[in-house]
């Protein structure tokens, strides 16, 4: 397979497993956000600092202002995480590989470019439409992972797909465990609290398997457990890392040399870390810079296969 067209692949999933995550993340917390007996202070700052890259006064103006902000995150062009440049930047992908993507898969990512761009989704977000509007994306993004799941052939394409996809969840997990831990630590209640994981486990569609799988009241732990090491739960960190196991191990076994090698070595540093992590040795003072360093070496992963297999590194 040409490297252009093994980064192209990598890249749509990638594009669109970030689109999937922000969208879950956003309704979310529209939703808890109308609770102002019980979240009263949910702010969107967190968001805001996640996926907008914005300044701390900039963000300020925004945060008393939910149509603004779903417009910044959905629409605004100028946010290189929005909805919209997102699934542009998919789309520019998959129109340059379609020979190796299933026209199902093609006319459902065109669909969703042709979706984002129409001028009735910033008249929906002007006349306060925004949680139909999260909604209906929701909707294509199901159809998109569904539609590939079904389509798509089991060969290297599909491979290099899975890699995007799980890399990008990984770090997604990482990224919303860390802030969760963040705002725990400005929160006045107590951290083993079971309300105060529902955002967390929410925003990674896991609390109804969290309600049905754990039993004890250590809440902290079993929340934790759950984002991280349960293997049953398909947005955990270790869940995600074994099957990027899975599909370098079969990429490489077609690619055998010492590079690739050195890149299977390299992750599985990583992997091992978390396999084989005793969870109750950490406290949140420790296990901040542990996701942290887990994170930066997801990314360096990431670097480095692109390097190898990608013809632009």
């Amino acid at each position: 397979m040409l490297s252009r067209i093994a980064d192209s692949l990598f890249w749509i999933n990638r594009y669109m497993e970030r689109t999937d995550g922000i969208l879950r993340l956003v309704y979310v917390h529209y939703s808890l956000s109308l609770d102002k007996d019980v979240n009263r202070n949910l702010s969107w700052k967190p968001v805001l600092e996640m996926f907008t890259g914005m300044k701390k006064d900039e963000i300020t103006k925004l945060d008393d202002h939910p149509a603004l902000v779903l417009k910044k995150i959905l629409i605004d062009t100028g946010n290189t995480n929005s909805l919209k440049v997102l699934v542009n930047k998919a789309r520019e992908n998959a129109r340059g590989v379609q020979d190796h993507i299933t026209k199902e898969v093609w006319e459902q990512i065109n669909g969703m470019y042709h979706l984002v761009n129409h001028p009735s989704v910033l008249n929906r977000l002007n006349n306060y439409q925004g949680p139909e509007v999260i909604e209906l994306f929701q909707k294509q993004c199901v159809m998109y992972t569904g539609i590939t799941e079904i389509t798509m052939s089991r060969g290297m394409g599909w491979q290099f797909m899975n890699l995007g996809k799980f890399v990008e969840r990984c770090l997604q997990t990482i990224l919303l465990t860390e802030k969760q831990l963040e705002l725990l630590d400005t929160e006045e209640k107590e951290i083993n609290d079971i309300l105060q994981w529902r955002y967390l486990l929410l925003s990674l569609s896991g609390y109804e398997l969290h309600l049905k799988t754990y039993r004890t009241a250590d809440h902290h732990y079993n929340a934790l457990h759950q984002v991280i090491l349960n293997e049953n739960f398909t947005r955990s960190v270790i869940y995600s890392l074994k099957h990027i196991d899975y599909c370098l191990n079969y990429i490489i076994t077609l690619n055998k040399d010492e590079e690739t090698n050195n890149l299977l070595r390299c992750f599985g540093r990583l992997y091992s870390k978390v396999k084989y992590m005793e969870l109750k040795e950490f406290d949140n003072d420790t296990l901040k810079p542990f996701l942290n360093e887990l994170k930066n070496e997801l990314l360096e992963f990431s670097t480095k296969l692109a390097q190898h297999f990608f013809s632009y590194s």
